[in-house]
């Protein structure tokens, strides 16, 4: 594939640096390092010396990196990690403490270029994967769950946390979490700022895997060429009929279903997977 750089629009706070090897580009911001390989985009947390805390700057890089993504129609697996020993430890309370007298308007910016990230990532062709390499608590509990699919290591463990510092959930974990969990556990985690490991986050659904930390970012990677070898536009549409079916009815999504499928059956990958499956070769996707 051609290397396109990204070239996001101008914020004042950021300062971007883009590094080109290969075909690997790379965009290096203050809160997040952004790349994009083969079909792969990666996002990694990168704040490493203060717990990967969310503040104002990474959530609207987030919004950023996740906008290009969304454009791009050669990404078609995306991976979310961190830098360092944590994945996410929420809402840097230091950073909320700093907006002073202007805590109610700047929180509502954070969490709303925070949503504008996630809102892309669940709407986006390309599956997310959400390698969790530590603790992920608060906002990045939220984050985690978001994943189509998450990984987490053997040492990572996750807690909501927003009760304790008098604070109310966001990053969309009010709608995933029930859906996921059920309503009671959703309950407890947030009521309660309960700690799960990572075999408990697996037992409850919340999590996709447990692999080891060494094998976090191996896994990751397998799992993203094994859509890269695969059909965008059905993995997207996998996407749109799991993220609907929480409002629909059955005809209504039924009839989805059939209108998204009729499109498939037409498209380039549909006609190569049909000759793929009658041929009994493996298909070769655009």
């Amino acid at each position: 594939m051609s290397v396109a750089f990204f070239k996001p629009r101008e914020v004042s706070c950021l300062k971007i640096d883009e590094l080109t090897k290969g075909n690997l580009t790379m965009t290096i911001f203050h809160s997040i390092i952004y790349s994009k390989k083969e079909g792969v985009a990666t996002i990694a947390l990168n704040r490493p010396n203060a717990a990967n805390g969310l503040n104002t700057e990474m959530a609207e890089e987030l919004a950023l990196a996740a906008a290009d993504i969304s454009a791009d129609s050669d990404i078609k697996a995306v991976i979310l990690t961190a830098s360092g020993r944590f994945f996410c430890a929420g809402g840097d309370i230091k950073a909320i403490a700093a907006f002073g007298d202007d805590v109610k308007a700047g929180i509502k910016h954070l969490a709303d270029e925070l949503h504008k990230a996630l809102s892309l990532f669940a709407r986006m062709d390309a599956p997310l994967i959400v390698a969790v390499n530590g603790m992920a608590a608060g906002a990045g509990f939220s984050m985690a769950v978001c994943g189509d699919f998450i990984l987490a290591t053997e040492s990572a463990k996750f807690t909501m946390a927003y009760s304790k510092a008098g604070l109310s959930p966001d990053g969309s974990s009010s709608y995933y979490l029930p859906r996921i969990v059920g309503l009671r556990r959703a309950q407890e985690l947030m009521f309660t700022n309960r700690v799960l490991s990572a075999e408990e986050a697996l037992d409850w659904g919340a999590i996709t895997a447990v692999v080891s930390d060494e094998a976090l970012l191996v896994e990751a990677d397998k799992m993203a060429q094994m859509f890269v070898s695969g059909s965008r536009g059905a993995n997207s549409a996998i996407k749109k009929l799991l993220l609907q079916t929480w409002s629909d009815s059955l005809e209504t999504q039924m009839e989805l279903e059939g209108e998204i499928i009729a499109e498939n059956a037409e498209s380039i990958d549909g006609r190569e997977g049909v000759a793929a499956f009658l041929g009994k070769r493996q298909p070769e996707f655009e």
